[in-house]
C-alpha cells in the first residue's frame, strides 16, 4: 500500500478535517472550543461524596490496623537510630563485602560515613524504618498477587490492568485518601509506600515463573510434586533471579515513595529535611540531605542488586572479620561515642555552599533568568497559548496579525505541496497538523479535534479496540470538568517529553556508535535512574527558583535516561547478518545507519520513548511543588485542603492520560515489530 492510501495518511486528513471544521464553526458552535459546564458531570463531589462513606465505614478497621502497623515501624526506629552507628556501618559494610567484594565495602563505608557526618543519621535511619517495614508488606502482597496471576490464567489481564492503574496513579493521589481513612502519621506514609512499590515484585514474579522452562514443570510432576511443591520447591527456585530483580525494583519504589510522603509531614524523615530546607531556600542543607537520599538509594540499589546477578564468593572469614572488629570497637569506645544526631561536620560546607550560591546568582542571574525568559516566551508560551495569543509587543516585538497568520499558513501550505509532490502525503498532512496546533496552542486546542485525534492515532496503532479505548478514557477526563488541567498536563509532559526524545535520541544514537561516550554516559544514566524524584528539584530550584521552566528541567532530567538506554539498545542489537548484507550491497555508514539499523531499532526506541512518557507523568505531579497549574497542582492542592474527591479525580485523570500515551505507543511499538517480523 502507499503512502497516499495509507492508514496513517487517511487518518491523518480525517483529523486535519476535523480540526479545520472546529476552526470555521466555533465562532458560530462556541462549545467546540470549551465543553458546555451544563453538560460537566461533578465527579469530584461524587467521588468525594462516595471515598468518604467507605473510609467512614472502614476508618475503624483500618485505624486498628494503623496502630498495628505503627509498632514494627516505631520498633524499627528505634533500632536503627538506637544501635551505635560504628555498629550499623560495620555491618552493612560486612555485607557490601559479602556481596561485591573491597569495591563495595568501601563504597558502604564511605557512603554511610557521608550520612554520619552530615547531621542526617537520625532523619536517615527514620527513613530506612519505614522503608524496612513497607517493603516487606508490599513483597508479600505483590508476590502474591504475581503468584495468582501464574496460577489462574483468566485473572491474569485483570491484574495487569491493576498493575498498570497502580502504576500510573500519581503517587500524590495515594495520599489524600489514606490521610482520610488512617489519620495524619507516618502510617500513610508506610501504606502508600507499599501501595507503589507492590507492583514491580508482582511483575517479576509473574514474568519469572512464566519463563520456567516447562520440561522442568514436567520432570517435577513426574516425580510426584503436587502443584503446591511445586510452586514452592521448584518454579519459585528457578525463577529466583528474575524475582530478586522485583526486589531490587521494589525496594527503590518504597525509598522513592517514602521520601514524597514526607510532603504530608508527621515524621522527622530525610525527606522532611529536604523539603524543610527548600522552603527556607537554604540549598546548602538541601543538597547535603538529597546527597545523603542519593547515597541511600545508590547503596540500597547495588546491594540488592548484586543478589539478582551471579556473583563471585567472597571469603566469608573476612566478613565475620568485619563484624567482630566492630563489635569490639564498638564496645570499647561505647562511652565515648557522641550521639549521632550531635555529628555535623558539614555545617561550614553548608554555609560556604549558600555563600557561594548566592555569589552566583549575583554574578549570573540576569544570564540565568535571561534563559528562563527566553525559554518561555519563545517555546513554553507559543506551546501553550499558540502564536495568537504569544506572539505580543511585550514578548516577541511585535503583534499577531491576521496577514501573519496568512503567511504562516501560506508558508506550511508550500512546504506541505512540497512534501505531498514528492511522495510523502503523510508528512505533509502532519506538517499542517502541527502548524495548525502551533497557531492553536495545545490548552486552547478543540475538544473534537483532540479527541478525534487520540482515536485516529488508536485506530493506525492497534485497530478500533485501541481506538475505542482512547476515546473513552479522554471523554471520561471532559465530562468531569478537569480537561483545562490535563490539556496543561499534557502540553507540559508533551514538551518534555519531545526534548527528551530529542536530546536522549541523540546522546543515544552516539553512544551506539562510540563505545567510548557511552563508558561516560552509562555512570551518569545509572545515576540519574537511582537519584529519587524529589532530589531532582533541588539544582533547578537553586538556579531557577519556582516556576514552569524549572518543572520542565526536572522533568526532561528524570525521563530522559529511558530514551537514551533504549536507543543504544536498539541500535547495537541489530543484526550482525543484515548489517553483513548491507555492507555487502554497497552501504555506507550513513545508509546502514538510516536503512538497516534505525528500523530495525524503531520498536525498542519506541519503548524507550513509552518508558519516558510514563516518567514525565510520574515527574509531572512532583514538580506541582515548584510551581505548575496541570493536573499534578490539583492533586497537591487537593491533599492540602483535603478535598479527597479532587484529589482521586485528579489522580484518575492523570492515569488515563498516562494510559493512552501508553497504549499507543506500544501499539505502534507492536506494529513494527510485526512490520520487521519479530512477533
Amino acid at each position: 500500500m502507499t503512502d497516499r492510501f495509507s492508514p496513517g495518511t487517511r487518518a491523518a486528513a480525517l483529523t486535519l478535517l476535523v480540526g479545520l471544521a472546529c476552526v470555521i464553526f466555533a465562532p458560530l458552535a462556541p462549545w467546540l472550543v470549551k465543553w458546555p459546564a451544563a453538560l460537566t458531570v461533578p465527579a469530584t463531589e461524587w467521588i468525594g461524596a462516595v471515598v468518604t462513606w467507605l473510609a467512614d465505614a472502614l476508618k475503624p478497621l483500618a485505624r486498628m490496623g494503623a496502630r498495628a502497623l505503627s509498632w514494627p515501624m516505631d520498633w524499627a526506629g528505634w533500632a536503627l537510630i538506637q544501635t551505635p552507628f560504628p555498629l550499623t556501618i560495620g555491618a552493612v559494610t560486612a555485607l557490601g563485602w559479602h556481596l561485591g567484594g573491597w569495591r563495595m565495602a568501601a563504597g558502604v563505608l564511605a557512603g554511610l560515613g557521608f550520612v554520619l557526618i552530615s547531621g542526617y543519621w537520625a532523619p536517615g535511619m527514620t527513613t530506612l524504618s519505614l522503608v524496612a517495614v513497607s517493603v516487606p508488606l508490599a513483597l508479600l502482597a505483590g508476590g502474591v498477587t504475581g503468584i495468582v496471576a501464574y496460577k489462574l490464567p483468566a485473572l491474569r489481564r485483570p491484574i495487569h490492568v491493576l498493575l498498570d492503574v497502580m502504576q500510573t496513579v500519581p503517587t500524590f493521589a495515594y495520599l489524600t485518601p489514606l490521610l482520610l481513612l488512617l489519620g495524619f502519621g507516618p502510617v500513610v506514609g508506610l501504606i502508600a509506600s507499599a501501595i507503589y512499590a507492590a507492583p514491580p515484585i508482582a511483575r517479576n514474579v509473574l514474568l519469572g515463573l512464566e519463563r520456567v522452562d516447562p520440561d522442568i514443570r514436567e520432570a517435577a510432576a513426574m516425580n510426584g510434586a503436587n502443584p503446591w511443591q511445586q510452586l514452592f520447591l521448584i518454579e519459585l527456585p528457578t525463577a529466583s533471579r528474575q524475582i530478586w530483580v522485583g526486589v531490587n525494583q521494589t525496594i527503590m519504589a518504597a525509598l522513592s515513595m517514602v521520601i514524597i510522603a514526607a510532603v504530608i509531614g508527621g515524621f522527622d524523615d530525610i525527606g522532611w529535611a529536604v523539603l524543610l530546607t527548600m522552603r527556607k531556600a537554604d540549598f546548602g542543607n538541601s543538597l547535603v540531605a538529597g546527597l545523603v537520599i542519593v547515597i541511600f538509594a545508590m547503596l540500597i540499589d547495588r546491594l540488592s542488586g548484586k543478589l539478582a546477578e551471579t556473583r563471585p564468593v567472597y571469603s566469608a572469614r573476612i566478613t565475620w572479620v568485619i563484624l567482630a572488629l566492630t563489635v569490639i570497637c564498638t564496645l570499647i569506645a561505647a562511652r565515648h561515642l557522641p550521639a549521632s544526631n550531635a555529628i555535623n561536620l558539614l555545617g561550614g560546607v553548608t554555609d560556604w555552599m549558600n555563600a557561594t550560591l548566592g555569589r552566583f546568582i549575583a554574578a549570573y542571574g540576569p544570564l540565568l533568568n535571561a534563559i528562563k525568559t527566553n525559554a518561555m516566551i519563545y517555546l513554553l508560551l507559543p506551546l501553550r497559548i499558540g502564536f495568537d495569543h504569544a506572539v505580543t509587543p511585550m514578548t516577541w516585538g511585535f503583534q499577531w496579525s491576521a496577514p501573519i497568520s496568512a503567511a504562516y499558513f501560506a508558508v506550511a501550505a508550500l512546504l506541505a505541496a512540497w512534501l505531498g509532490w514528492r511522495g510523502r502525503l503523510l508528512a505533509a498532512l502532519v506538517l499542517l497538523l502541527a502548524a495548525g496546533v502551533l497557531k492553536l496552542g495545545i490548552t486552547h486546542l478543540p475538544w473534537p479535534f483532540v479527541l478525534f485525534g487520540a482515536g485516529a492515532l488508536g485506530w493506525v496503532a492497534g485497530g478500533r479496540g485501541l481506538a475505542a479505548y482512547a476515546v473513552i478514557l479522554l471523554a471520561i477526563i471532559l465530562v468531569m470538568g478537569l480537561w483545562e488541567p490535563a490539556l496543561l498536563s499534557l502540553y507540559l509532559s508533551g514538551t518534555a517529553v519531545l526534548i527528551c526524545a530529542v536530546v536522549g535520541g541523540l546522546i543515544g544514537l552516539l553512544s551506539a556508535l562510540s563505545p567510548a561516550m557511552w563508558r561516560v554516559v552509562r555512570p551518569i544514566c545509572d545515576l540519574l535512574q537511582t537519584i529519587p524524584m524529589f532530589v531532582f528539584l533541588i539544582p533547578v530550584l537553586m538556579f531557577f527558583q519556582i516556576g514552569e521552566f524549572s518543572a520542565l528541567l526536572a522533568i526532561c532530567s528524570y525521563a530522559v535516561v529511558p530514551m537514551i538506554r533504549y536507543t543504544r539498545q536498539g541500535l547495537v542489537s541489530t543484526p550482525e547478518d543484515q548489517v553483513e548484507a548491507a555492507i555487502s550491497s554497497g552501504a555506507n555508514r550513513r545508509a546502514l545507519l538510516t536503512e538497516v539499523r534505525l528500523p530495525y531499532a524503531a520498536p525498542v526506541i519506541l519503548l524507550g520513548l513509552n518508558q519516558t512518557i510514563l516518567y514525565a507523568f510520574s515527574m509531572l505531579v512532583i514538580a506541582a511543588l515548584i510551581g505548575t497549574t496541570d493536573l499534578g497542582q490539583q492533586i497537591y492542592l487537593a491533599l492540602g485542603q483535603g478535598d479527597v474527591g479532587l484529589g482521586v479525580a485528579a489522580g484518575a485523570a492523570m492515569a488515563m492520560l498516562a494510559l493512552v500515551a501508553d497504549r499507543l505507543v506500544q501499539g505502534f511499538a507492536r506494529k513494527q515489530s510485526e512490520a520487521l517480523g519479530l512477533e
